[in-house]
């Protein structure tokens, strides 16, 4: 199958091709590195740096399973009875992974775009963001059937390459198409990152969370202790807020399903099952120490990751008006 670009009516159901190669020139105003200013999400994380000699020294901290035993600071050790390791401040050569949902489950939108569309446009101001930062980045890209692999490379070739798998999977959706929605792919694309992964990699999961459940949980935190681990939880506005609509039908591409939405029980019961849903992945943040960064189908992606890593309003005091830098 082909990739192509999107146009008229099915601009925000369909990813665009043209649309993600143009995000490298809004791919600005954040980082996915730990360190960040005061007001950003991952403010506080623990920054994976290169250890060696010769460079600025930063910290001293406990070794970790991985760490170069070169960096070992004998006399903390000494002083503290457990192994000490010295770190520096300048960044190694980072290794990018995005985790690129295209479920069925994804194949829904009530504003802008479908959430489908909004995790290809996020990942891929994601990538752009990363080779400009001369690091390398990959990708998982999975629907409810398989999920595809991507090398990561420091070069514009291999963020096309993973353009066009997204694409191509989300090319594949529609209600009407006998897809068989499995919930439980999201761990089987978890799996597969995790086994790709190094020490001090970052992994960026974009995704509605469908399915996630305690070995979903399990697996973040043991990608977590020697990764950063960044959540981009997609959403839609209806998910938190169903209108008095009456009677409606909802579809999982499988089986239908009548619902009267104008009855009070009924629609507050769907929208506690969506919630809870939702306060569950983003309970990752304060309870596991794993960055959720909740992203709207009914705003710009990009301006929002802005937001939420704390530079939108830095780099905007920073660029002359008239001035399109950052």
């Amino acid at each position: 199958m082909v990739a192509t670009a999107s146009t008229g009516p099915d601009k925000g159901v369909y990813a665009d091709l043209n649309d993600l190669v143009a995000l490298e020139y809004r791919s600005r105003g954040f980082s996915l590195l730990p360190r960040q200013p005061v007001h950003s999400l991952l403010t506080g994380r623990h920054a994976s740096r290169m250890r060696g000699r010769g460079l600025d020294f930063s910290e001293i901290r406990t070794y970790r399973p991985g760490d170069d035993v070169r960096s070992i600071d004998w006399r903390a050790t000494a002083r503290l009875a457990r192994p000490q390791v010295r770190i520096f401040n300048e960044e190694r050569d980072r290794r990018t992974f995005l985790v690129v949902d295209q479920r069925l489950s994804m194949f829904f939108g009530s504003r802008v775009a479908m959430k489908s569309v909004t995790a290809a446009e996020l990942a891929a101001a994601a990538a752009w963001r990363v080779i400009k930062a001369g690091d390398r980045v990959g990708a998982i890209v999975f629907d409810d059937s398989s999920s595809t692999s991507v090398e990561p490379q420091r070069n514009r070739r291999t963020v096309l390459r993973i353009f066009h798998e997204i694409l191509v999977k989300n090319r594949a959706l529609g209600v009407d198409r006998a897809i068989t929605p499995q919930p439980a792919m999201l761990n089987v694309a978890l799996k597969s990152v995790a086994g790709l992964a190094r020490h001090d990699d970052t992994i960026l999961v974009v995704s509605d969370f469908d399915g996630a459940d305690a070995e979903t949980r399990r697996m973040v935190i043991e990608m977590a202790l020697h990764s950063d681990v960044l959540a981009a939880l997609v959403h839609d506005p209806l998910q938190s807020a169903l209108p008095d609509a009456g009677q409606v039908t909802i579809t999982d591409g499988q089986a239908q399903l009548a619902l009267d939405l104008g009855h009070a029980p009924t629609r507050d019961r769907v929208l506690d099952m969506s919630r809870q849903r939702l306060a569950d992945i983003r309970s990752w943040d304060r309870e596991l120490g794993i960055p959720v960064l909740p992203i709207s189908t009914a705003d710009d992606p990009v301006l929002q990751v802005r937001a939420l890593l704390g530079k939108a309003q830095a780099a905007r005091r920073r660029t002359p008006r008239g001035n399109g830098g950052g």
